[in-house]
């Protein structure tokens, strides 16, 4: 079954997983299998007036809709291109006196959307909305509230006079969103911005260890091949970081998409030796000192968390240092926890501008990352373009463009040569090429010289530490 530019793909049942994605032809890694615009999406309800409601792109100045005062665009290109989606939302929200939330607001553009098109099949999708799977019957008693909450609120908005819905198909839009919106990234993939329905998407099935990634790219998601895929191969995603062990990913699969996790590496616990890795040799620790040393960790997780929340960044770097100082003799060098400790460290160190420390933990944690994750991750591209930037600053110029170089080879596979990362990573990899030749013909000339360009600061200080990780591919309430 193909439609509109989904020719390389069909959907397929898979046993014991309901439909799935399967390849109509071969791929090789980097390969974009198809690329989908949103059937509705939304801005998160705390960015609506940084981020365009368009394109999804951050913005310094943005243009206000006149009508409804709640939308933002980048310029009239972009308002007018949303005119067909935002038209009823812009009048209901008059009439409501207030936006609702991202979830209300997404059901509403969904329905508004059949009720101009019909809830057949859309150009372009393999299956329609009313197909999609939602698991209501699968709520717990607090996500049964929270759906009644959410349908209360979705009938005080949706206007009188449009084509009005059952309670049971309302249920049914919520709880598509609830298991099916995938979230969608600023221009540089650094920062959720928003939430999205795609149906071809939601076809994928998961595994742990798959053999696509996604990525939002250009106002559309890009499904791209991360192995080389045969024709008749099932095409997955991983709906989940893959930095946990087996039985924890299985939980938070579980409590989330409401599948038991049958992939081989959850089967076989692939990498959880790895990931639960206790110092080897003569002084090999006690079970009962690993379990202290753990616990350690969890509670040292929660206070930097609470720590970051309120913004005492040198308070962070204590506990961090004061944790390593506890796991470094008790847990091996890819130990889940241990890696946790130095990927923080390294990032509050960098922004607080301690770039020699910071850059020792950055390359600890990439070495680290490197063992456990499948070499075309987009993590572990990002977190090694991360460390490169870091050892830059550093004055490691050798070290910093060796992983400059290996990011720029990973985010070339995950999200393309087109991608807004991919060319600012790319400009800083000619940028350390040519400085670490200068570094080999004269050391003295290259610091001078790098001390003058550091002034003009070429390459970006690192952000303020966000308490996000890198937006996961699929949005869900917590």
């Amino acid at each position: 079954m193909t439609k509109g530019g989904m020719e390389s793909v069909e959907v397929f049942t898979s046993e014991g997983k309901g439909r799935g994605l399967k390849a109509q032809k071969e791929f090789l890694p980097g390969d974009v299998i198809f690329a989908e615009p949103a059937y509705a999406a939304v801005v998160f309800d705390s960015l609506t007036h940084v981020v365009c409601h368009t394109c999804f792109k951050r913005q310094e100045r943005l243009h206000r809709c006149g009508q409804c005062k709640f939308a933002y665009y980048c310029d009239r290109t972009c308002q007018r291109a949303a005119w067909l989606n935002h038209k009823n939302e812009c009048s209901a929200i008059k009439r409501h006196g207030k936006a609702p939330t991202e979830n209300i607001r997404l059901a509403a553009r969904i329905m508004w959307k059949m009720e101009r098109e019909g809830s057949g099949l859309s150009e372009g999708c393999l299956v329609s909305i009313d197909d999609l799977q939602n698991h209501v019957e699968n709520f717990g008693e607090e996500e049964k509230k929270d759906l009644r909450v959410d349908v209360e609120s979705f009938l005080e908005f949706w206007p009188p006079q449009s084509q009005q819905f059952g309670m049971q198909y309302i249920s049914h839009i919520f709880g598509v969103i609830n298991c099916n919106a995938f979230t969608l990234s600023d221009q540089r993939g650094l920062q959720a911005v928003g939430v999205g329905i795609f149906p071809n998407l939601c076809q994928a099935n998961h595994d742990c260890w798959p053999n696509c990634t996604v990525i939002f790219n250009n106002g559309k998601i890009e499904l791209r091949a991360l192995s080389k895929i045969s024709p008749g191969d099932e095409l997955t995603v991983s709906y989940v970081d893959f930095l946990n062990v087996s039985e924890e990913r299985r939980r938070q699969l579980k409590k989330q998409y409401y599948f038991d996790c049958t992939c081989e590496h959850c089967k076989k616990q692939i990498k959880d030796d790895l990931m639960l890795a206790v110092k080897e040799g003569d002084n090999k620790p006690s079970a009962e000192t690993v379990k202290e040393v753990i616990q350690f960790s969890k509670d040292t997780l929660e206070k930097i968390n609470k720590a970051r929340l309120e913004g005492v960044y040198h308070e962070v770097v204590k506990l961090c240092r004061d944790c390593l100082k506890k796991q470094e003799p008790v847990l091996g060098d890819t130990n889940l926890y241990l890696l946790r400790i130095l990927s923080i460290a390294s990032e509050v160190l960098s922004y607080l501008q301690m770039f020699e420390e910071a850059a020792d933990y950055a390359k600890r944690m990439v070495d680290g990352y490197m063992k456990i994750y499948h070499p075309n991750n987009a993590q572990l591209g990002m977190a090694v373009m991360r460390a490169g930037v870091t050892h830059w600053h550093a004055g490691l110029i050798e070290a910093g463009h060796g992983m400059i170089c290996k990011a720029y080879a990973i985010l070339l596979i995950t999200h393309g040569p087109s991608h807004p990362i991919t060319k600012d990573l790319e400009v800083m990899r000619v940028q350390t090429e040519m400085e670490l030749r200068m570094f080999k013909q004269n050391e003295f000339m290259y610091y001078k010289m790098r001390e003058a360009a550091l002034k003009n600061q070429k390459i970006q200080v690192m952000p303020e530490p966000s308490n996000e990780t890198a937006p996961s591919l699929f949005h869900k309430k917590e």
